[in-house]
C-alpha cells in the first residue's frame, strides 16, 4: 500500500492508463486491474462454490462493474449489475441514515433515551441508554438476535421492558440486531411512517438509489438473485421481527455503489442528506484499531489486511468487546477505511470505502461464504487503485 511496497509493480504505468485514461494503454481490452478483479473473483467462487458474484469499484467518481456466474442455478439467469442482493446487517447502514436524517430534520436527538419515542419503555433499564448505543451496539449487552419467542410488536415490546443489563452502557460493545432495529423503529416513528416506507418512499430515492427495496415488489422479482446457503440449498429471507431494520435491504450493486459514493461526498446530494451522510461517520468508541462510528466501522489508513480480518472477524461479531468512549466524539475523517459487511443464511455482502483517496467497493454475492475471502478481495482491489492514484499524481 506505501509507495515502495510490492503493489507498485513495474507494469504500474500500463494499470494506472488502463484506470485514468492517461495513454493510449487505456484503450487496451483487459487491464491488469481487471484481470486482477477476474482471476480473485473467480478463485473465491471456485472455492465457495458461489454461484453469482457482483462487484463495483468507484475510482475518483469513474465506477467499474464486474459480474460473474449466475443469479440463480435453477434459471441459469446471468448476474449483472441490476440484479438484486440481499446485504444482509449493510442493512443497517441506512438504518443508521435513516436516524441521522431524522436527526437533521429535528425529528430525534441521537442523545436522547428511547422511552422518549416509545413511552412502553419509560421507566425500564433501557430508557438508561441513548440513540447513539443503539447505533453503536453499546446498550449493554444485547443477544445478536431477536429470541425466538418475539413474534410479534407487543412480544417485541415485553422483551424490550424486561431486558436486563449485563454491564453499564458503553463500556462493552456487543453486536446485536435488537439495539439497531429498536433505532430504526424509533427513527421511523419520529417521522411518522413505517421504517419499510422511510426507506423505500424516502430515504432510497433521495440517495438515488431507485432500484432498492425492503419488500421486493412483483415487478421487480425477476431481478431478485436466488441465495444459496452453506449446504448450498436455496434460501431467501424470512420475514421476522425487526427484519427489516437489522437486515432486510435488497439491493444491486449499481444501487450500492452509488451509496458508497454518496458516503464519499462524490455525488450531489441536498444538504440535509448530505449532513445526515457525515453525522453516521462520527467515531463515539475505540475498541483497538477500530473506531466505532454509528454502524459503520472504520480504521485509521493506510491499514494492514491482517487488522482488518481481525476486525471483522467472528470472534467481533459474537463475542463482547470492551470499548473506550471517545470524549468528544471524533467528528468524520478523512485518512480511514470505513466498512461493513453483510450475511443472510443465503447471502453474503461486503462495502468499504477510503474518503482521503475517494476510493470505494461494493462486494455481492448469492451464498453464504465467510467475511475473509470478501475482505482480502476488496483489500488487493484498493490497494491495487490506491498505488495507481499516487502514481498519477
Amino acid at each position: 500500500m506505501h509507495s515502495n511496497g510490492k503493489f507498485c509493480a513495474p507494469f504500474l504505468f500500463l494499470v494506472c492508463a488502463a484506470l485514468f485514461g492517461t495513454s493510449a494503454a487505456a484503450d487496451t481490452e483487459k487491464s491488469d486491474i481487471d484481470n486482477l478483479v477476474q482471476d480473485a473473483a473467480q478463485a473465491i467462487m471456485q472455492q465457495y462454490k458461489i454461484p453469482g458474484l457482483a462487484i463495483a469499484v468507484t475510482a475518483n467518481g469513474k465506477q467499474s462493474f464486474y459480474n460473474y456466474g449466475v443469479a440463480s442455478r435453477e434459471t441459469g439467469r446471468k448476474v449483472t449489475r441490476n440484479t438484486l442482493f440481499e446485504i444482509g446487517s449493510i442493512s443497517k447502514t441506512f438504518t443508521a441514515t435513516l436516524a441521522t436524517y431524522a436527526q437533521v430534520n429535528g425529528r430525534l436527538a441521537l442523545s436522547d433515551n428511547p422511552g422518549k419515542y416509545l413511552p412502553q419503555l419509560q421507566g425500564s433499564q433501557l430508557d438508561k441508554v441513548t440513540l447513539i448505543n443503539l447505533g453503536t451496539h453499546t446498550a449493554g449487552g444485547f443477544p445478536l438476535q431477536i429470541p425466538d419467542d418475539v413474534q410479534n410488536n407487543e412480544q417485541l415490546m415485553d422483551y424490550f421492558r424486561s431486558w436486563q443489563p449485563l454491564f453499564a452502557p458503553g463500556t462493552y460493545r456487543t453486536y446485536a440486531n435488537p439495539s439497531i432495529g429498536l433505532l430504526g423503529m424509533i427513527a421511523a416513528k419520529s417521522m411518522n411512517i413505517p421504517f419499510d416506507k422511510a426507506l423505500e418512499a424516502q430515504l432510497f430515492p433521495k440517495l438515488g438509489m431507485h432500484g432498492s427495496f425492503i419488500n421486493v415488489p412483483s415487478s421487480n422479482m425477476p431481478l431478485y438473485a436466488q441465495g444459496y446457503n452453506k449446504q448450498d440449498a436455496p434460501v431467501r429471507l424470512s420475514p421476522g421481527v425487526l427484519a427489516a431494520e437489522a437486515y432486510g435491504v435488497k439491493t444491486s450493486v449499481q444501487d450500492l455503489i452509488r451509496f458508497v459514493e454518496v458516503n464519499l461526498n462524490l455525488t450531489q446530494t441536498d444538504a440535509t442528506l448530505k449532513r445526515a451522510i457525515a453525522d453516521t461517520h462520527i467515531g463515539y468508541f475505540q475498541l483497538g484499531p477500530m473506531t466505532q462510528d454509528l454502524i459503520w466501522e472504520q480504521y485509521g489508513y493506510p491499514v494492514s489486511l491482517d487488522t482488518l480480518l481481525e476486525g471483522n472477524s467472528d470472534k467481533m461479531a459474537y463475542e463482547r468487546q470492551a470499548a473506550t468512549e471517545l470524549t468528544p466524539p471524533q467528528p468524520p475523517q478523512q485518512a480511514v477505511w470505513v466498512n461493513k459487511t453483510g450475511s443472510t443464511r443465503g447471502f453474503g455482502a461486503y462495502a468499504a470505502f477510503i474518503p482521503e483517496k475517494k476510493l470505494g467497493i461494493v462486494i455481492l454475492a448469492n451464498k453464504n461464504y465467510p467475511n475473509e475471502p470478501r475482505v482480502r478481495l476488496a483489500y488487493q482491489i484498493l490497494s491495487k487503485l490506491d498505488c495507481c492514484s499516487r502514481a498519477e499524481h
